[in-house]
């Protein structure tokens, strides 16, 4: 499935949380399947931290031709023939505002200063993200949604959809998220966030003005939250205590090469392979990641609360939602615990809502959401196939 971005530009002004005020923005977006005549199979995907708009499909060269490594972060779940099938359901993804893949953010040019926004741009939160999407679909034709369907971050999103326009969504399926984050998940935020701040090269917010970028910090950063999406099961199997370059002597029969090796690692630093997997992971994320889109976008994790209004209470703050949910947790996710998700389902029965929850049993952490794990994928294809799928069997289009 080759797919193309698109870009769209919104001249009227919107008024953000904080009141501040964006007087124009545009948001890139993709989508994957094709609109009925009713317009009522579309199906909205929200992202997570530092995905975006490409959820699903491959882009091609100038020939037409696939590129390589191209897939969406998605792409096992949504398309023809998958669980979210796009031979019937017309799939959109937003890339949000703020972020650093297309959509207005702060590398974007700050129209009152002609410089890039940097430090300057302001504070989103899941809900300016949900009503910037809103307008989107506006402009698409689109009043109703069969679904919207996201992750971690994108979950939080997708709840935050049944609450703000709760008569456009027909179907809520929340995956490996929550309600709120726990304090340790803010304390690791903070950790990440002051990595970057702190960096030499951050200036203020405004590196771009002095040409240079915090890497160091976004590699500290990503290597934070890279432990926190793997659960001690699979950093074990995967990694254990190997040291890499030794243990990859000793199998090669290069004894001697083993033995300098050895007695390096007894005088200097150590290298295990979960260090050099770690470092290869915050290397590579330095290279294409704004790091005050990193900032904006951990600190709308950390303001997400429905239940703030309410005095607390979960089931008063959801009590506005109308939508069918289905919600998905895995057993080792530490980062958004199915206990979270838990939460959500007590607090939906209590307003007698209409809800399904699979808790998968997987070893991966908080990153399967992401795999190929079989049970998982066929929660969510039956609840799409027996659920979503059922008003247009029946003809009664949303």
């Amino acid at each position: 499935m080759i797919v193309t971005p698109q870009t769209l530009l919104f001249d009227t002004p919107l008024t953000l949380q904080s009141g501040a005020v964006l007087p124009r923005y545009e948001l890139v977006y993709e989508t994957y399947g094709t609109l009925n005549a009713e317009r009522s199979n579309a199906v909205l995907v929200c992202h997570a931290l530092n995905a975006s708009h490409h959820v699903a499909g491959r882009y091609a060269d100038a020939n037409g031709q696939p590129l390589p490594r191209s897939e969406g972060w998605w792409d096992n779940l949504i398309g023809p023939g998958k669980p979210i099938d796009t031979q019937r359901w017309f799939v959109i993804g937003i890339n949000n505002l703020g972020s650093c893949f297309g959509s207005t953010g702060p590398t974007h040019v700050n129209p009152a200063t002609g410089e890039a926004w940097g430090a300057d741009f302001p504070v989103v939160t899941v809900e300016d993200w949900v009503h910037a999407q809103a307008r989107l679909l506006d402009q698409l034709g689109i009043s109703a949604l069969a679904a919207v369907v996201g992750g971690s971050l994108g979950g939080m999103q997708t709840l935050s959809w049944t609450l703000q326009y709760p008569q456009r969504v027909r179907h809520a399926v929340v995956v490996a998220s929550a309600p709120n984050l726990t304090a340790e998940n803010i304390a690791f935020n903070e950790v990440a966030r002051r990595a970057i701040v702190t960096d030499p090269d951050f200036h203020g917010g405004h590196y771009l003005r002095h040409g240079t970028l915090p890497r160091r910090g976004l590699r500290i950063a990503r290597m934070i939250g890279h432990i926190t999406y793997l659960s001690d099961d699979v950093m074990n199997e995967k990694f254990g205590r190997q040291l890499k370059p030794l243990n990859e002597a000793a199998q090669a029969g290069d004894l001697d090469e083993a033995v300098r090796l050895a007695y390096r690692y007894t005088t200097q630093d150590v290298e295990f392979q979960i260090e050099s997997y770690l470092r290869h992971q915050g290397d590579k994320f330095s290279e294409y990641f704004d790091a005050n889109t990193y900032l904006l976008i951990t600190r709308a994790l950390d303001y997400f609360d429905p239940a703030r209004h309410h005095d607390g209470n979960l089931s008063a703050a959801l009590a506005a939602a109308r939508a069918q949910f289905l919600l998905v947790s895995f057993t080792t996710d530490w980062r958004f615990s199915p206990a979270r998700s838990r939460e959500v389902v007590k607090a939906l029965l209590d307003n007698r809502r209409d809800v399904s929850y699979a808790e998968i049993d997987a070893p991966h952490g908080h990153d399967a959401f992401l795999l190929d794990d079989p049970r998982y994928h066929a929660a969510v294809r039956a609840y799409f196939e027996r659920q979503v799928a059922q008003p247009l069997a029946s003809g009664n289009r949303a």
